[in-house]
C-alpha cells in the first residue's frame, strides 16, 4: 500500500495529535524506518475487526508479519453520554455528519470523565509476529502512520478505535436530534397554548358563571354614604333667593331620602329571600 506522508501544518489535527503520540517515542531511528515501511508499501492489508486494527506487513522475511492495535473501548454507557452530548451542540452534530472533526471534540469526551486520544504509547495495545522486543517495532510503527493517513480520510476511524463505528455513530446522533427537536416542538405548542389560556382567563378575570357558595356569602345593608350624601343639595331653581330654593330644597331632598331608604330595604329584603 503506498503512501504520501505530509507532516506539514495542512494535516488535520487529529491526525497530527496521532502522530505526535508517535513523534514522542524516543527511537527515532526506528520510526524512520517505520515511515518508509508505510511510505514504500509494506503494509499489504490492514483492516478493522470491530475496534481492533489488523494488518500484514512486509519486512525482511518472505512471510509477512501480523500486526493487531487497539485502544481501550468506551462502554455503551459511556457512548451514550458522549453522543448525547454531542447531539446538544448542533456544530459537533452538523461537522460530524459532515464527515469532520470538530476542532474542540475533545470537550465532548473530557466533559463526560473520559480520552478521545491516548496520553502515552503504553495506552495503545499492539502486537507484532516479529522477533522484534521492542514495542512498537518498526511494523507496528507502519501501521501507525497508516491510521493516521485513515484518520484524514474519515475521523470516523478514530472513533472505531474507541468502540463506535461511523454508522452507529450518526444513527444515534440522528435518532437524538430528532427526538430533540420534538421535544422543542412539544415544549412551544405547551407554551403557546399556556399563553393562550392566560389570555382567556385575563379576558374572563372578572366573570364568574358558577353559584356561590352560600356560607361564604354575607348580606347587610348599607350603613355608608348614599349617592345623595356624595352629590349633595339639588341646585333647584328659585323665584325667592332666601324662601323658595330653602323650602323647595328641602322638600325634594328629603323625598329621595325616603326614596334611598326604601329601595335599600327591599333590595336587602330580596337578597334574604324574604
Amino acid at each position: 500500500m503506498q503512501a504520501n506522508y505530509d507532516f506539514q501544518a495542512s494535516r488535520e489535527w487529529w491526525s497530527q495529535r496521532w502522530l505526535e503520540l508517535l513523534d514522542s517515542y524516543r527511537f527515532k531511528k526506528r520510526l524512520e524506518r517505520a515511515r518508509n515501511y508505510a511510505r514504500q508499501g509494506n503494509i499489504l492489508n490492514i483492516k478493522f475487526e470491530k475496534a481492533k486494527v489488523l494488518a500484514d506487513v512486509q519486512g525482511s522475511e518472505p512471510e509477512p508479519y501480523n500486526v493487531s492495535l487497539s485502544l481501550d473501548s468506551f462502554n455503551d454507557e459511556e457512548w451514550g453520554f458522549v453522543v448525547e452530548t454531542m447531539s446538544q451542540k448542533a456544530i459537533f452534530a452538523a461537522k460530524l455528519l459532515a464527515g469532520e472533526m470538530p476542532q474542540n471534540i475533545e470537550e465532548v469526551f473530557t466533559s463526560n470523565g473520559l480520552s478521545l486520544f491516548p496520553f502515552t504509547l503504553s495506552e495503545v495495545h499492539s502486537k507484532c509476529s516479529c522477533p522484534d522486543k521492542a514495542n512498537p517495532c518498526k511494523h507496528i510503527g507502519a501501521i501507525y502512520y497508516q491510521l493516521a493517513d485513515r484518520f484524514s480520510e474519515d475521523p470516523f476511524v478514530l472513533f472505531q478505535l474507541r468502540g463506535r463505528t461511523k454508522e452507529q455513530i450518526i444513527s444515534d446522533l440522528r435518532k437524538l436530534r430528532s427526538t430533540n427537536i420534538e421535544t422543542k416542538v412539544d415544549s412551544d405548542i405547551t407554551q403557546s397554548t399556556n399563553n393562550k389560556q392566560k389570555s382567556l382567563e385575563l379576558d374572563n378575570f372578572w366573570q364568574y358563571n358558577q353559584p356561590l357558595e352560600s356560607s361564604l356569602v354575607v348580606i347587610a345593608p348599607s350603613t355608608g354614604e348614599t349617592v345623595l350624601d356624595v352629590l349633595g343639595s339639588i341646585p333647584l331653581a328659585k323665584e325667592d333667593e332666601k324662601q323658595a330654593n330653602l323650602n323647595s330644597t328641602d322638600i325634594v331632598m328629603k323625598y329621595l331620602n325616603l326614596l334611598y331608604k326604601d329601595a335599600s330595604q327591599k333590595a336587602f329584603l330580596a337578597a334574604m329571600n324574604q
